[in-house]
């Protein structure tokens, strides 16, 4: 088994054991602290350009199966680990963690005080490396692995206008890169769905007659998509809108908020969050490095729904008169909790007295 090296643009090392795909890699290094779901950490599309770091100590003690990719492909760059298992045990297991790593060509290291790095980057912040095979030399061929210009959506959204009919709602999904459980959560509540490339042009989106419109989650600085701001201001004024995550930050942006890099975001699947209406607390799960200020959001257009117990910082919110809300956490989950999973439930009722057709349940 080869040696492997992380090297970290500030200047700190770290060793461990070679696995997966052979090719070195470069991206922003993050952490997660969830103690499951590493197949559907893997596949996010939100992790696209991002080295993960799995804080629990043992991963792969439960396989890869067929069933719990988020997307078509894996979308993290690289992966550091502490325990790698290489005898799962699941019943739906169908290979090893390190063996889907190898056939879909992403590299890792295993071994690696994964404690030490996640204390150094919550030192520096959120900061890049590069997986290489040796400390001697550096290598230039990623630069870090900087992609900005909105290269990181580019890559995981898809790329032609795709349908699921079902008997409820029709409602269009604007894909910066979904997560398959958001769809899910969707067909569940009996809607059907077209899902359209981000870059779709308003007058398309339209011509589909959509009763309601979510914007998804994704990848990278949103700032990068303010060409796309006009359009989102635009849908969210015609149809009930929900806005996940990135589409959060997005519905945001287009109101003339103003978002900012977080020191290391919120990656977990335990994050509380506080609901202050009601005063209760929900518990989340979250994979971003940018948020909302708060102070930024005209208080005369939106409410604040949700803030982080933890930090404060804004996880929710809705238009005063406008059918629109959006949340910073991931209500369908997967991994996590699904303690707010109805926020979906809420989004269909408003699509349905906005005027888009109900169903029967059978």
């Amino acid at each position: 088994m080869s040696k492997g090296y992380l090297i970290l643009e500030t200047g700190e090392t770290f060793e461990g054991d070679w696995i997966g795909s052979k090719h070195e890699m470069a991206g922003e290094v993050v952490f997660n602290t969830s103690m499951t779901g590493y197949q559907e950490m893997m596949t996010d599309p939100s992790y696209a350009g991002q080295i993960l770091t799995f804080c629990y100590p043992i991963i792969g003690n439960y396989g890869v199966n067929d069933e719990d990719d988020e997307s078509l492909r894996v979308s993290v760059s690289a992966v550091i680990i502490n325990d790698l298992c290489e005898e799962p045990s699941h019943y739906q297991a169908t290979a090893t963690l390190s063996e889907q790593l190898e056939g879909i060509g992403i590299p890792g290291l295993k071994n690696v005080d994964t404690r030490s790095l996640v204390a150094t980057i919550r030192k520096h912040h959120t900061v890049r490396g590069k997986l290489v095979k040796s400390v001697d030399h550096h290598s230039q061929r990623h630069s870090w692995g900087i992609e900005a210009d909105g290269q990181l959506v580019k890559h995981v959204a898809v790329k032609d206008v795709i349908n699921y009919d079902n008997d409820g709602p029709h409602v269009v999904l604007l894909d910066f890169g979904y997560k398959k459980s958001i769809l899910n959560a969707l067909l569940n509540e009996k809607c059907q769905v077209t899902v359209v490339p981000y870059d779709t042009p308003l007058e398309q989106i339209n011509s589909l007659q959509p009763d309601g419109i979510l914007i998804s989650n994704g990848p990278g600085d949103p700032m990068e998509m303010k060409d796309y701001f006009p359009k989102i201001k635009s849908l969210t004024k015609k149809y009930p809108t929900l806005g996940i995550c990135l589409g959060h930050q997005l519905i945001a942006l287009a109101y003339g908020g103003k978002t900012s890099k977080m020191p290391f975001g919120h990656r977990g699947a335990n994050h509380p969050v506080k609901d202050v209406l009601t005063g209760k607390v929900k518990m989340t799960s979250q994979n971003h490095g940018y948020e909302v200020e708060e102070a930024s959001i005209d208080s005369h257009e939106f409410q604040i729904l949700f803030r982080n117990v933890n930090d404060g910082s804004l996880e929710g919110m809705k238009h005063h008169t406008l059918p629109i809300q959006s949340v910073q956490f991931h209500p369908e989950a997967h991994p996590g909790p699904s303690d707010t999973e109805y926020i979906f439930s809420e989004f269909i009722k408003q699509v349905v007295t906005s005027g888009g057709k109900s169903y029967v349940e059978v």
